[in-house]
């Protein structure tokens, strides 16, 4: 028996695992690094490397505790030096009330000053006092601005004053 005619369109046969010889019509080769893989299977993918959570620094943490304590040691700060310091906060209030007392300005009462009203000539008249005299009848509320304007439920007095070529206003009062 005879050997059968080789075939000349294809290719020679490879042995198995061996990749065949760059030609034309002939299978690409991989790229180089790369496993090989037979023809027509689907390139497997490397699978991903688990992330790794960032580590959190102390220095971090510290500064965020520094950061922190500031500002509430701040407030504090400005709370406590509010209500103690002789040059501002409450004491610059206390000696910005007793100025216009010390002024003249008697009369003229503010919000949060206390009163006394008397009747001058049938008038009423608010005097400035100490809040913690007994004297005190009144703390002065709100002022409305306009002829005719009513005080809320909320206050107890009303002093309405309608001064010369100027727009009138009335005083809000309520009991100390």
């Amino acid at each position: 028996m005879s050997a059968p005619p080789p075939f000349q369109n294809h290719p020679p046969q490879q042995p198995y695992g061996q990749q065949p010889q760059q030609a034309y019509g002939q299978y690409p080769q991989q790229p180089y690094g790369q496993p090989q893989q037979p023809y027509g299977y689907p390139q497997q993918q490397p699978a991903p490397a688990p992330r790794r959570q960032p580590q959190r620094s102390p220095l971090r943490g510290l500064i965020t505790a520094v950061i922190v304590l500031a500002v509430f040691g701040g407030g504090a700060w400005y709370v406590w030096d509010y209500n103690t310091n002789p040059n501002g906060g409450k004491a610059k209030k206390e000696a910005q009330r007793a100025a216009r007392v010390a002024e003249g300005k008697t009369h003229d009462p503010q919000t949060g000053d206390c009163v006394k009203v008397d009747q001058v000539n049938g008038e009423p008249l608010p005097t400035i006092v100490d809040c913690a005299s007994r004297d005190a009848e009144y703390k002065t509320g709100e002022r409305l601005y306009g002829a005719g304007k009513q005080c809320g439920s909320s206050y107890d007095y009303a002093i309405e004053v309608v001064p010369h070529r100027r727009i009138g206003y009335t005083m809000c009062f309520s009991k100390v």
